[in-house]
């Protein structure tokens, strides 16, 4: 479903990252784990087409297309979703509208035909049921005043409801204690289907005790340098990077 193959992108002629090569099938949970710097979320952003990182060599392909010859808009629209580390407030604008305004959008893309209030209201409302948010919040400007689960949680409704792809999750375990770290896994499992991938950014290996991935790669300096089971974030848990980017 994702194919990248030596991809090299830098950011204010920097280079970050140094000759990515990764394959995600359809169905398949992949977490990608470094230290500080490894290019971790520059891979997502440049998979979302986030300003200001520029590819320099290399491709990728995403369900058939040249993913880097679309705009942020159309990757959004064939599937991709990013789910951001530090998602972001939206003051004046409601988390309904908001998702009501995507959802339709993509459909319209896709030359699907958009979703009626009715139809919108029931996907919500289901998906927030489950992830534990209030609808009340939904009324709510996007993120704003919410806690650091509650933006999380948030997060995951909008996926939920988006059904995206390829679902691109950088560091959704940031700043969740382990009661919402539990909603938001168990969110992430929800979505897992033979149509769908996941990637999953993160430093620590907790994520995957409750998102089991199909394998883990190891990011260091810009390039994948191993790659194995679930059980390899267990061994960087006990040992940490330096013996592997050494």
């Amino acid at each position: 479903m994702l194919k990248i193959d030596n991809l090299h992108a830098e950011i204010d002629g920097k280079e970050i990252l140094k000759g990515l090569t990764l394959n995600v099938g359809a169905g398949e949970v992949h977490a990608i784990m470094g230290p500080n710097g490894a290019g971790k979320s520059t891979l997502s952003y440049v998979l979302a087409g986030r300003t200001g990182y520029e590819v320099t060599a290399g491709s990728v392909t995403f369900d058939g297309q040249d993913l880097l010859a679309l705009a942020p808009h159309e990757r959004a629209a064939a599937g991709v979703f990013l789910g951001l580390q530090y998602p972001v407030e939206i003051p004046g604008v409601s988390n309904l509208m908001f998702l009501r305004t995507a959802l339709n959008a993509q459909r319209v893309q896709r030359s699907e035909k958009e979703a009626s209030g009715a139809e919108f209201m029931k996907l919500v409302k289901a998906a927030a049921g489950e992830l534990g948010l209030p609808y009340e919040m939904l009324k709510r400007s996007v993120n704003q005043g919410f806690s650091g689960g509650e933006k999380k949680r948030n997060e995951m409704v909008q996926m939920a409801v988006l059904e995206p792809k390829l679902a691109v999750l950088d560091e959704t375990d940031s700043g969740l204690d382990i009661d919402a770290l539990r909603v938001v896994s168990d969110g992430i499992n929800r979505m897992r289907s033979p149509d769908r991938a996941t990637l999953l950014i993160t430093h620590y290996q907790r994520l995957l005790d409750y998102v089991v991935p199909d394998f883990v790669h190891v990011l260091v300096d810009g390039r994948i340098v191993r790659t194995g089971g679930a059980e390899l974030a267990h061994v960087l848990e006990r040992d940490g990077y330096v013996s592997i980017a050494a």
